[in-house]
């Protein structure tokens, strides 16, 4: 399962959340997140706390101090410890509001990290929960170029060697944007699969006989793109003149990635096939069925309606039939 150290609410990538530590710095290691969702622990406050997660952040918000405002202080250092025990991940105050003296003492004594920010609670969750999905979301790397064609995140695989990189210098030319190349790493974030590079290597593709190239310092900015969702895999094969191949585009193939299920179109190569325009049209076709039009299924139709020419009057005089039934009964 994957786990957050509290550390990362510092780093670069989270200073949008304009987080500050209040106390804790020498125990940000020693505790972790494993959940995106929030917890505001109001009613743990009141002594309720048995649904009190310790894998989440526990946010206070007005209503939250608001309440403790109206306690003793022994009965604030009581409800705070308490909660403190439960061996939670940290503590984030929001709207820059007063803290209660007697919730720095609590936190010093269990060790918990606390947090404060100046966003209102809403946006501080929103920001916080956003952040913590792309953290912890799963996670796998797939071996193929990843390439931005038409708007559509296609990911074309194959046995090394087969060509893709090849097709991919084509598609950018083509004025097609390169994602990543070789290893693409892909998270499961909100229902999507989103794609991207790792560091070492965004920007570089290997083509071989020349070695690695750097996309963007030869093709400009708009050669490239950080990340992208996937929505299509294209799997160049090795021509076989035994094998049966789809003719008209009715096969629903599919490639299973981290549980979830992208079509996918297998091409096989061979001399003289310009893949880098059939990649193009099969992600133009994948928009056409976005918006509702599958060619493959209207042909088909067609065809048949041709072989049958009687059909629609057959189907109308059973409607027909069916209707004076109805009266009668």
């Amino acid at each position: 399962m994957n786990r957050v150290p509290v550390t990362d609410l510092l780093g670069e990538d989270a200073k949008h959340l304009h987080l500050k530590l209040i106390y804790g710095k020498q125990h940000l290691k020693d505790r972790y997140i494993d959940s995106h969702r929030i917890q505001k622990p109001g009613l743990a406050l009141a002594g309720f706390a048995d649904h009190i997660h310790g894998g989440r952040v526990q946010v206070l918000g007005n209503t939250e101090v608001s309440y403790l405002w109206t306690l003793t202080p022994a009965q604030r250092f009581k409800s705070i410890n308490k909660i403190c025990k439960l061996n939670i991940s940290c503590f984030l105050v929001t709207n820059k509001l007063h803290l209660p003296i007697e919730l720095l003492n609590a936190v010093r004594h269990v060790g918990v990290p606390l947090f404060k920010t100046d966003l209102p609670s809403s946006e501080a969750i929103a920001g916080i929960m956003a952040y913590l999905e792309e953290k912890l979301a799963p996670e796998t790397n797939c071996h193929g170029v990843f390439m931005d064609i038409f708007g559509v995140g296609v990911l074309i695989t194959g046995r090394s060697g087969i060509g893709k990189s090849e097709c991919a210098i084509e598609l950018i030319k083509r004025g097609h944007r390169l994602v990543a190349d070789d290893a693409v790493l892909f998270k499961r974030i909100r229902g999507d699969l989103e794609g991207q590079s790792s560091d070492l290597l965004r920007y570089h593709m290997e083509v071989r006989g020349l070695g690695i190239i750097n996309i963007k310092d030869m093709f400009g900015v708009t050669a490239i793109r950080q990340i992208k969702k996937l929505e299509l895999v294209v799997e160049f094969t090795d021509w076989d003149n035994e094998a049966s191949y789809d003719r008209l585009g009715l096969d629903d193939n599919t490639e299973e990635i981290l549980k979830m299920k992208v079509p996918k179109i297998l091409l096989p190569i061979s001399a003289g096939r310009n893949m880098a325009v059939i990649v193009e049209v099969a992600s133009r076709n994948h928009l056409l069925k976005i918006m509702g039009y599958d060619s493959a299924k209207a042909f088909s139709e067609k065809l048949l309606a041709s072989m049958n020419p009687n059909a629609d009057h057959d189907r109308a005089s059973d409607d027909k039939s069916t209707i004076r039934r109805k009266k009668v009964e």
